[in-house]
């Protein structure tokens, strides 16, 4: 049996939390978690947000986040220990034996340096290689990671390339100083299923290439299936089961990891109805201020009352500058946004309260969305003041009333968003759009940074919101799995057009055009190999830059 590289024993994990009013508080992050990880192996860790595989993921580096403290067991690297070791022995150990993928990487660039200092520079920090040397590995990791001119692509700034090309040349980054321990960190979640693809296949073939051991922390079952030899399924800080990736997918043994596989396999049944649309875009054509070309390209869309139109398509593709155009944020200079029989003022300030009211948004990332200052009570009952002018007792029942309808309870009130998990702050974002009593949501990736669980319970309460109040949706993703959901009809976007619009069935259904075909393919399935026989399907499809041979 290979000796481990990576073994940690009984790990606990603890952080301190103030709350408002109360003596500070210890709480346990991980309790008691152990695993063994040997030399080319991969372990996914997987979970819902909050199960800890981050701060595990981290602590392999002796690296709490936040203020989180090791507080107990051992973590050893190559029979060393890395919990309590000096500050020394910690700066010689990461960005060297151990290295570190971020999910954003575009946070993780510094946008004033070109792409090939930053890949190299912690190579050189640890005096791992000259600066010939290290300029010279990372141009060969750019050609085995698929990056486009790998001679000159480091010479670019990290705003000059796409989101999929950023994310492989951090994990150049990683891989350049040769580390023995790779810690992949959500490296995916943040792309497009089509970039996602490329981008899985590239980390996929660079492990194997370079037999390095990783930890590949995620929350998506589907993405791990591709990239794992074997599977820690954590929850609340605790392991529910551990097993092969084989043995996880196909015979998980307890009903949490079932819960998991069987997460995103529900489908809605779509409905057209009758009557004039709720709303209506009318051959519009919109660009930003400085551009001499469209992003958007005569756009003709409908939404009928109390149905959901979905808007797909990759980054870039014009799905959230449409969004934009509809909400009066980007006026566009052709066609018109008629809304509920009425033609709305292209830009923002010509709008009524009336219309702002009528169609209400709930953005991606809950976390910016809402005041941090604010309880639960003043954010969901400030459009309740604005727009009803409700005060006192009686805009108090009616926040009570929305946080019952949104499954949290009156508990919540007193609450600031820093005290709630990501689920919660997006139902309390929902619960702030319906305070508006709007006809129509805009739902702008309201899951893409949700676990599947939680995911399932959003789209879940959406169904039930729409079915009680009848409530029209657009609702923009690049989640295939989402869009079977909720969606009554979907549009397809590329390039700023739409390619493919209809009813879910038909759009869903073959024949498809080139582009659907690959957005539909590309959504992981979980099943073994399934990234293997999709790249060789979709080889000659893939653009150029978003592919690398596995």
């Amino acid at each position: 049996m290979a000796e481990a590289l990576l073994e940690i024993s009984n790990l606990t994990i603890e952080a301190t939390s103030y709350p408002p009013g109360e003596k500070p508080q210890k709480i346990s992050i991980v309790k008691g978690v152990s695993l063994s990880l040997t030399k080319g192996r991969v372990l996914g860790l997987i979970g819902e947000s909050g199960a800890g595989k981050s701060t595990i993921g981290l602590s392999a580096m002796g690296y709490g986040r936040g203020g989180v403290r090791l507080s107990g067991g051992s973590v050893r690297l190559n029979g060393q220990e890395v919990r309590g070791a000096s500050a020394r022995r910690l700066r010689a150990l990461r960005g060297a034996e151990v290295t570190y993928v971020a999910q954003s990487a575009a946070a993780a660039f510094n946008p004033a340096l070109k792409i090939i200092d930053q890949v190299i520079e912690a190579t050189l920090e640890h005096g791992r290689m000259t600066r010939p040397e290290a300029r010279e590995r990372a141009i060969d990791l750019f050609t085995r990671l698929g990056l486009p001119d790998p001679e000159t692509f480091g010479s670019r700034y990290p705003h000059q390339v796409s989101g999929g090309q950023l994310q492989r040349a951090m994990t150049a980054k990683a891989l350049c100083p040769k580390p023995e321990l790779v810690i992949f960190d959500e490296p995916t979640t943040a792309l497009d299923v089509t970039t996602q693809l490329g981008v899985l296949a590239a980390i996929k073939k660079a492990i194997r290439d370079f037999d390095v051991a990783a930890l590949y922390i995620t929350h998506d079952l589907a993405v791990v299936a591709q990239i794992a030899d074997d599977i820690m399924v954590l929850r609340n800080g605790e392991m529910v089961e551990f097993g092969t990736c084989e043995q996880i997918i196909n015979n998980p043994r307890e009903d949490y990891t079932r819960a998991l596989v069987t997460a995103r396999s529900g489908e809605h049944v779509e409905r057209h109805p009758q009557g004039e649309p709720v709303l209506a875009i009318r051959g519009v054509n919109a660009r930003y201020r400085g551009l001499a070309v469209d992003v958007l390209k005569d756009i003709n869309l409908e939404v009928r009352p109390g149905t959901t139109l979905a808007i797909v398509g990759e980054s870039g593709s014009g799905k959230s500058t449409l969004a934009r155009v509809m909400t009066g944020l980007l006026p566009p200079h052709a066609g018109d946004v008629c809304f509920d029989g009425r033609i709305l003022p292209a830009a923002l300030a010509g709008r009524t309260k009336e219309d702002l009211r009528e169609l209400q948004m709930i953005y991606q990332m809950a976390d910016v969305a809402m005041n941090p200052r604010q309880t639960i009570e003043m954010i969901i009952g400030r459009p309740l003041t604005f727009y009803f002018g409700l005060k006192g007792a009686e805009r108090h029942k009616r926040v009570l009333e929305l946080l019952d309808d949104i499954e949290l309870g009156a508990e919540f009130l007193t609450r600031y968003p820093a005290e709630l998990s990501g689920g919660e702050k997006q139902r309390v974002c929902i619960a702030r759009a319906l305070a508006a009593k709007p006809k129509l949501i805009i739902c702008d990736e309201v899951t893409s940074a949700l676990d599947p669980l939680v995911a399932k319970g959003i789209l879940k309460l959406l169904r039930n919101l729409q079915q009680r109040e009848g409530v029209s949706y657009v609702f923009i993703t690049h989640d295939i799995a989402a869009v079977r959901e909720v969606a009554d009809t979907i549009a397809v976007m590329l390039g700023g057009e739409v390619v493919r619009y209809g009813g879910k069935a038909e759009v869903l259904s073959p024949p498809f055009d080139d582009y659907t075909k690959l957005l539909l393919r590309s959504v992981p399935e979980t099943r073994l190999g399934w990234l293997e026989d999709t790249l060789a399907a979709l080889q000659d499809q893939l653009p150029p830059g978003n592919s690398a041979q596995i």
